[in-house]
């Protein structure tokens, strides 16, 4: 029953769903039919379907039917009516035909008209697009054209400008011509040019800067000069002093833009860097013979004062191309190279001259560098390197300089006529002699001219030791510490070692030697006047602490004992050569009556020569006189007891005793002032003694009081004696060969040989 229940369920959803694709079809389109039959075939029902279709056509030609047979004589009337129209058609038709024909016959020529504007129009229309496709043409070739122009006129950074605006404003409108598409094609290759000639341009400029480098560093330090001429000097003035108008900067400005617009800065920067480092190398590498002249260095500084004087200008007119850090690491490179090549080549410079001006270069170098930021502390550091090596310069141009003052003098003390040349010495050197004013002219000065000379090339020396200390930012009392170390090196080796040269000279004489002496003197007496003179030119006092004093006391002082010394040495060899003419018969019988020849030769010349030292201090005076009277009695003495005598007589020691005698004569003359009593008389003691002894036959007295401190003849050695003696003893056996005849003769042989046995005894007691 269920089944039954289920089965009349489904039929009436078939029927229902039958109905409703049937109302489907009724209200449908034709054309869209298709889905809903294709539904009908999909299902399993299709036949009843069919069935139901069928009952309503059936339904709908019945209904139709109906209409006809209510509406039939209308539709006859309808009919009838069509009919008499169908005649009223055709005249209707005819007329028509007829118009058109008359129509088609006279609008030919219209239809002609008419195809002949048609084709107008369509020309124009065709002109009309082509003037617009030309309108959007026209500005890319101008573009194209000016960019050409451009690069022909080498501006090359207006192209590039150019090319941008034609790459993405213009060639995109008409990107679909052919020629655009060749204009596409060769813009990379028009941007390689533009970059190439660009750089091209570039080396042009760095070529450029390179050749006016000299140029545009002489311009910044002549500025640098009149500026500091002109005490007004400034931290900040104008930059690249000149380089404008010397340098044409926009080949690097436009090249850089052109980089950057194409996206190679870095690049760009690298090149230039390394193409300035490149060339910084070059201008830091001086010419092997610089320092052969001022120009040399002149030039050397002029390029790297313009090296970076360009680099500076590029600096503040870029923006980033060099930094700070890269001018700083050339400066320091540049700083390094250019003090080692100073270091070397003002080594080899002896001219103090152009070591002056070589060290007022570099401060002038040094102050055109600070202008523009650089720091120069190492150049004014190796400026007092440059000093030290000034100051030996000098030294050595003063060696010579004091050498031809020394060689030149007369060694004469300087006579003046006039009061107008008195006073002209008195300005040169500072001399004041109260008793020397009041004498009459013609008179003399003490000194010679080598006093005045020496004093002023002195002061010459401290003004050039002065105008190096000049611009180096240096306090007084560095300055006055400077010039007197320098002038003690002047006073204690150079001016020293010319003075000891001379006084050490072979043919120098004594009344140079003396004059040398009195020279000295006065130079030492005016060395608190050079302390003065420095004093007044660095305003330091000379009680400042650390100031160094002068040695000029110590140096002629120095200089005064070597002539002394050289004095009293010259004095013993002239003694010598007079000894040297001494020829003694030291067998004679003869008793003499007068001194020897040579001996009141000496003389002579002893008092002629102590007559000169009247100017010179007496302690020196007196101390040459003594020396020379020792000197003589030694030599006198070393004359009587040399071994080649090896016999003498009694008579030859009288002739010798008259010599002594003489030389005693001269002593108590007092050819020298300040001696006391009998003082110069002692330096022949031992020989007066001894010649008494051996005259006088003293020998009982000699035997008995010998070792006694108030003996009479002290001063006679036992060893003389006893030598002088055996020449004696000698003679009297060779010369007397029948004295065993004679009895006083045997005596007196006795008595020698007795003595000399008693002073033989003396002397082995004394060494024992």
């Amino acid at each position: 029953m269920e089944r039954g229940k289920m089965a009349e369920a489904e039929s009436l959803e078939t029927a229902a769903e039958h109905e409703r694709i049937l109302r489907e079809i009724e209200s449908t389109d034709t054309a869209c039919i298709g889905p809903t039959l294709r539904s009908v075939y999909d299902g399993e029902e299709h036949g009843r379907f069919m069935e139901k279709l069928e009952t309503r056509i059936r339904n709908h030609d019945r209904e139709i039917e109906k209409m006809c047979n209510f509406h039939y004589q209308g539709f006859v009337d309808s009919i009838t009516e069509l009919l008499k129209v169908r005649g009223e058609a055709q005249k209707l038709k005819n007329q028509v035909t007829d118009t058109n024909r008359k129509l088609q016959h006279e609008g030919k020529e219209l239809v002609i008209a008419m195809e002949e504007l048609k084709q107008c129009r369509l020309q124009q229309r065709n002109i009309s697009a082509t003037v617009d496709k030309l309108m959007l043409c026209l500005p890319v070739l101008e573009m194209y054209s000016k960019l050409r122009d451009q690069m022909k006129t080498k501006r090359h950074y207006p192209a590039l400008k150019t090319l941008e605006h034609l790459e993405h404003t213009y060639l995109p409108q008409v990107s679909h011509y052919r020629f655009c598409k060749v204009m596409v094609d060769n813009i990379p290759k028009l941007r390689e040019e533009i970059k190439d000639v660009s750089m091209s341009d570039l080396k042009d400029f760095l070529e450029s800067i390179r050749k006016h480098s000299d140029k545009i560093g002489e311009t910044a330090m002549k500025q640098a000069q009149q500026q500091r001429n002109l005490d007004n000097i400034v931290l900040q003035q104008p930059r690249v002093p000149g380089a404008q108008d010397l340098v044409d900067f926009s080949p690097v400005y436009r090249c850089l833009h052109i980089y950057s617009v194409l996206g190679a800065r870095e690049t760009f920067e690298n090149y230039y860097r390394k193409q300035r480092r490149k060339q910084a190398r070059l201008v830091l590498q001086p010419p092997s013979n610089m320092h052969e002249t001022l120009d040399g260095y002149r030039k050397y500084f002029n390029q790297i004062v313009g090296f970076f004087v360009v680099e500076d200008h590029i600096l503040h007119t870029t923006q980033g191309l060099v930094n700070r850090a890269y001018i700083d690491e050339l400066w320091e490179m540049a700083l390094s190279k250019t003090i080692a090549a100073l270091r070397t080549h003002s080594s080899y410079c002896s001219d103090p001259n152009l070591v002056l001006d070589l060290k007022n270069l570099i401060v002038l170098f040094a102050d055109t560098l600070q202008v523009y930021g650089f720091p120069v502390n190492q150049l004014f550091d190796m400026l007092l390197e440059i000093r030290d090596q000034y100051s030996e310069t000098l030294l050595k141009k003063w060696g010579g300089i004091f050498r031809n003052i020394l060689d030149s003098d007369n060694y004469s003390p300087i006579p003046v006529t006039t009061e107008e040349m008195y006073k002209k010495v008195v300005g040169q050197f500072p001399f004041q002699d109260i008793e020397l004013e009041k004498q009459p002219f013609p008179k003399k000065f003490p000194f010679s001219e080598f006093v005045p000379k020496v004093y002023n090339q002195i002061k010459e020396f401290i003004y050039a030791c002065l105008k190096f200390s000049e611009d180096l930012h240096l306090s007084s009392t560095e300055v006055d510490d400077m010039i007197r170390k320098s002038t003690n090196l002047l006073l204690t080796r150079t001016l020293s070692n010319a003075l000891q040269n001379v006084i050490k000279r072979k043919n120098i004489g004594l009344t140079e030697l003396v004059q040398i002496i009195i020279n000295t003197t006065h130079l030492e007496k005016s060395c608190k006047y050079l302390e003065e003179f420095i004093t007044n030119i660095t305003n330091v006092l000379p009680e400042t602490v650390h100031t160094t004093k002068l040695y000029g006391t110590t140096t002629f002082k120095d200089a005064r004992h070597a002539a002394e010394e050289e004095i009293y040495t010259n004095l013993n060899q002239k003694i010598d050569q007079f000894l040297q003419l001494a020829d003694y018969d030291w067998m004679t019988g003869d008793l003499g009556s007068k001194a020897s020849d040579y001996l009141v030769d000496l003389i002579a010349f002893l008092r002629s020569t102590f007559a000169v030292f009247t100017h010179l201090p007496g302690k020196v005076a007196q101390t040459a006189c003594m020396s020379a009277c020792k000197h003589l009695a030694t030599s006198l003495m070393q004359l009587l007891l040399e071994a080649e005598v090896r016999q003498l007589t009694l008579g030859a020691l009288q002739q010798f005793n008259l010599d002594v005698r003489e030389c005693e004569q001269f002593a108590r003359s007092g050819p020298v002032p300040g001696f006391q009593e009998d003082t110069l008389q002692l330096a022949f003691i031992d020989l007066r003694q001894l010649l008494d002894l051996f005259i006088q036959w003293d020998w009982s007295t000699y035997l008995a009081d010998y070792g006694q401190p108030n003996c009479k003849y002290l001063r006679v050695n036992p060893v003389t004696a006893l030598t002088l003696l055996e020449k004696m003893k000698d003679t009297s056996r060779k010369n007397n060969m029948f004295a065993q005849f004679r009895k006083n003769e045997r005596d007196k042989q006795k008595l020698i040989d007795t003595v000399a046995k008693q002073l033989r005894g003396l002397i082995s007691s004394h060494h024992s």
